[in-house]
């Protein structure tokens, strides 16, 4: 049975949203998160920026003593050939290649620079400089794919097959698509490509998760695997992504998809409380009281014929249980009255004093180094480090050195 793979875009498309921040040490925090759900990938950034450098280092060398278990890392740039040169030296196994390719695009944006043969040139000569410099995994992303013309589209999809791609995402980069018109566009492509075609849908009409749901149906249809991209709450340009846990509730309790929808991994979304509140403190973005799964609401009954049904039996209003989603978190730092907290000028008795409240204990001759990191990283976040923040800090401590290069000396 063809399989559902999440890609999680949080860390690329996620932290480019208008108006809102996130730390290189909460890019590390969203992969650590991701880890945890059981996510297959992440795209994690931009490996030819000069500041994303030692956080994807940091992140590889986390990956590689086991900080994310199995989630591989990806990193996104322009389907240019010196954007893949410049990107190769960090040693990234999984490459995602973006270029536009609606006429919308190729006339009002790229202005005569380029046509569409143009368009499919450049991205076949990027794609083949990844494959030949051995990047295990190469996706290539049709900007606009939505608003593509479906012939076209097929042309450069097939051109990035040829050249090594192994897959490629539909971009509905205006948020335009409907659920019937993306599964039908998958099945034709992936049926056509052989490859699976992935769903990278916005919010702008209120169904970046029905159009991501529909469209791995499609290539469910064409006997494809489906790659769906998300973010964290929903988080992204403009209205925002696909909501990362509403995707994964839709695939696994979603009405007439028992029996042939198989997610890849083993997902729990036990730590999908965790990772959502998490996120809301992170990017200073509060949940929605309805937000599905995790939302304040999401299991709250009021009126009397609802409020008399759940008391009966919770399942005569809630489609799944509530425990599925884990706990609340109730951090150290959001304590009420008296507390004492760790951060930029605590010193070593608030440091210690914290730690063990939490049952932290850290290996010999660590102390002086995590003290020092979670000084740095309450600096670069502005908040109260929150406990798993801590603990992540006390357990990979040398490989969370990489993101502070030349401070920690």
């Amino acid at each position: 049975m063809p399989r559902i793979h999440i890609l999680d875009v949080t860390n690329r498309d996620g932290v480019q949203t208008a108006r809102v921040s996130l730390s290189k040490f909460g890019k590390t925090m969203v992969n650590f998160y991701l880890g945890k759900l059981g996510v297959t990938q992440s795209e994690a950034g931009f490996p030819f920026l000069f500041h994303e450098l030692p956080y994807l280092r940091s992140n590889l060398a986390l990956a590689k003593a086991g900080a994310f278990g199995d989630l591989r890392l990806s990193g996104w740039t322009r389907a240019v050939p010196g954007d893949v040169e410049a990107s190769l030296p960090l040693g990234l196994e999984h490459l995602n290649l973006s270029i536009s390719t609606s006429d919308q695009m190729i006339v009002s944006k790229f202005r005569g620079r380029l046509d569409r043969a143009a368009v499919i040139d450049q991205m076949v000569a990027a794609t083949r400089t990844a494959k030949s410099a051995g990047v295990a995994t190469v996706g290539v992303n049709a900007e606009d794919g939505s608003r593509t013309d479906a012939g076209y589209l097929t042309e450069f999809a097939l051109a990035a097959r040829e050249a090594g791609a192994d897959r490629v995402r539909y971009c509905d980069t205006i948020g335009g698509d409907t659920p019937w018109r993306i599964r039908e566009r998958f099945a034709g492509l992936a049926t056509a490509l052989g490859i699976p075609v992935e769903t990278h849908c916005h919010n702008d009409l209120g169904m970046a998760v029905a159009n991501s749901v529909a469209g791995a149906l499609g290539d469910l249809d064409a006997g494809q695997d489906a790659w769906v991209n998300t973010c964290v709450n929903g988080i992204g340009e403009r209205a925002g992504n696909a909501d990362l846990v509403s995707c994964i509730l839709a695939f696994r309790h979603g009405f007439g998809l028992d029996g042939r929808v198989e997610l890849a991994g083993e997902l729990d979304l036990s730590w999908a409380r965790r990772f959502a509140l998490w996120a809301a403190y992170a990017f200073g973005q509060p949940l929605p009281l309805g937000q599905p799964g995790v939302g304040a609401n999401a299991f709250a009954h009021e009126s009397g014929i609802h409020a008399d049904g759940a008391l009966k039996d919770r399942h005569n209003y809630e489609l799944y249980d509530d425990e599925a989603l884990g706990p609340f978190p109730h951090d150290w730092a959001g304590r009420e009255g008296r507390v004492v907290l760790t951060g930029e000028y605590g010193g070593r008795a608030g440091f210690r004093h914290v730690l063990d409240g939490l049952g932290i204990e850290l290996a010999d001759g660590d102390e002086d180094l995590v003290f020092k990191l979670a000084q740095l990283t309450n600096a670069a976040t502005g908040r109260p480090l929150t406990d798993d923040e801590l603990r992540l800090l006390a357990t990979w401590p040398d490989e969370l050195a990489l993101l502070y290069p030349g401070q920690l000396s």
